[in-house]
């Protein structure tokens, strides 16, 4: 089943072409059932881009997903035209006063500055706090991830010796949590980030379930036991030529960058890199979908609590 977006968006056409499955709204009314309400707040400098390799994701299931875009009101995107921006896109205080089944919280490029400095820390407090009675599970990605963790449980990030950019081998720790249900004991996701989180942290708050984790990476999935919130430190939606690109750009910058790690065949730059996470990658989305918000949501948003 599709996720139902505006027709005009240019995600749209990327992903018709790539054969997912995509329903524009005069379709979507038509069905005679209720979508899945969920909002991306993207905090991505190509939020482009980033779009669509969410809904590239979230497609990926049996359910009809009505997707609400949101960036922040205090931070001036640079690098997303304003035009796409006022098209597409709503600051989290038009929707407050609403409630949505899910929510995805992405990445940012700040994990170096402490929360505080970032410029839309007050706001992104605002949202976090009011997730809380408003959404039913949230799912955070790397920055997002966290900022979550610190917000809600007060667990530290801390600055690394040097970019972590790569595919990492995983293990998954508890193979009998529906949001790992059907993973492989091993899995590899790329990770892309200048900070980290230690799992003693973790361990010392018995609400949360540290679901897999990586030798070289660290903790990857965590989850509250109630599945309401959900914290992924990599970047499994990334395509394929992410790192790549990245890794350009930093060479670029003049930062001298480390090859991303069991990324190039052989290593080798001038080789073309191989996505060896997908399938893991819509597992987890997949996973989320269905275990931590369809089977649970209340049909009557308003009964959120």
């Amino acid at each position: 089943m599709p996720i139902k977006i505006p027709q005009a968006l240019p995600a749209s056409k990327t992903l018709i072409k790539e054969n997912i499955f995509v329903m524009d709204e005069t379709r979507a009314v038509k069905q005679d059932i209720r979508p899945l309400k969920i909002a991306i707040l993207n905090l991505m400098p190509t939020k482009i881009v980033t779009e669509t390799q969410f809904f590239r994701l979230l497609s990926n299931t049996p359910l009809q997903l009505d997707i609400t875009l949101l960036t922040m009101g205090s931070h001036q995107s640079k690098n997303t035209p304003q035009k796409h921006l006022k098209s597409f896109y709503k600051e989290p205080s038009e929707v407050m006063n609403g409630k949505f089944d899910g929510m995805i919280i992405t990445g940012a490029p700040v994990e170096y500055m402490p929360f505080d400095q970032v410029d839309y820390w007050d706001e992104l407090c605002n949202v976090l706090e009011w997730t809380k009675r408003n959404v039913y599970s949230t799912l955070y990605v790397c920055w997002g991830a966290f900022a979550g963790l610190y917000y809600h449980y007060g667990i530290p990030k801390y600055k690394l010796d040097k970019k972590l950019s790569g595919v990492y081998k995983h293990s998954t720790l508890i193979s009998k949590n529906p949001l790992v249900r059907g993973f492989d004991a091993e899995f590899y996701a790329p990770h892309s980030r200048y900070s980290g989180i230690k799992c003693e942290d973790i361990a010392k708050h018995d609400d949360l379930l540290l679901l897999a984790e990586s030798k070289e990476a660290g903790p990857y999935l965590i989850s509250s036991k109630d599945g309401r919130s959900v914290f992924v430190t990599g970047h499994c939606e990334y395509d394929h030529d992410t790192l790549l690109l990245e890794y350009q750009r930093d060479i670029d910058k003049g930062i001298n960058p480390d090859i991303p790690c069991n990324y190039f065949p052989h290593d080798d730059p001038t080789l073309e890199p191989v996505n060896h996470w997908r399938a893991h990658a819509n597992l987890l989305y997949g996973n989320w979908l269905n275990y931590f918000v369809y089977q649970n949501t209340p049909y009557n948003l308003e009964e959120i609590l």
